[in-house]
């Protein structure tokens, strides 16, 4: 299958947008919790799938949870601890860009935790899910899926590219040896945590366009369907000419670029 060109992506993703912004009312309206999670390889696209799903929706109702490596005061936590105020409250979306997982991921194939707490985590972990989903949460997980040869060309580019040399880090380039090992911990990982209050979905991101539309088209197939009306919102006339914009004091808008 050839790759998805922008203009027919752009023209797939429109509407699925528009029925994002009718899920997100739902959502809203309803007073659901959802919570969606995007792991993958590094390269695999989480953020692009993310910005897709977010760029049309209202930021105060959506949010975008990234967050860096533990602090001193974290590490001392109960693991799950820190993802716990993240977690979404009534009439929200939330997104994580990684998330808890990371100690079935890179933790283990880097030797950043201990097997105790690697084992711990295992354990805990479709408990922990259980509780979440059993409070009401709607949780959604996906896997992105990339060959090792398309993360290369995707490596590739980032070193190449200024503006996209920011996403590779240190632990990024000692990952590219570790392939075979992320996919053994990615496997141990889906044999524990893949279970039916929690399931995972597999998505191939070898196409990014391609696997964007296919986790939104899923996404949106996968939460209970209440449509809410649609009300148009009609604008009342002005009553007088639109007036431009005026400055009264010093300040002036700043010369526009050629």
């Amino acid at each position: 299958m050839s790759k998805l060109k922008k203009k027919d992506y752009a023209e797939k993703l429109e509407p699925l947008q528009v029925e994002l912004n009718q899920l997100s009312h739902w959502v809203k309206h309803s007073g659901r919790r959802m919570l969606v999670i995007f792991e993958g390889r590094d390269t695999a696209g989480k953020g692009g799938a993310i910005t897709a799903v977010a760029e049309a929706l209202n930021p105060r109702q959506t949010r975008v949870v990234a967050l860096s490596k533990p602090n001193d005061r974290e590490l001392t936590q109960w693991y799950f601890q820190r993802y716990v105020p993240h977690l979404p409250a009534a009439g929200e979306l939330v997104l994580f860009d990684r998330s808890w997982y990371n100690r079935a991921g890179v933790e283990k194939v880097m030797g950043y935790c201990t097997d105790e707490q690697y084992q711990a985590f295992l354990q805990q972990a479709p408990a922990f899910e259980k509780m979440l989903t059993d409070d009401g949460l709607i949780l959604l997980k996906y896997w992105l899926s990339v060959d090792q040869e398309m993360q290369e060309e995707r490596f590739a580019e980032r070193a190449a590219d200024p503006l996209k040399r920011w996403k590779l880090s240190p632990i990024d380039l000692d990952s590219r040896q570790h392939y075979a090992d992320y996919g053994a911990a990615r496997d141990a990982m889906f044999k524990v945590t893949h279970c039916e209050a929690a399931p995972w979905t597999v998505v191939d991101f070898n196409d990014q366009r391609r696997g964007r539309l296919t986790l939104i088209r899923h996404l949106l197939d996968h939460v209970p369907d209440h449509p809410l009306p649609d009300r148009p919102i009609e604008l009342p006339p002005l009553g007088s000419k639109p007036k431009k914009e005026k400055f009264a004091g010093p300040l002036k808008p700043i010369p526009l670029v050629d």
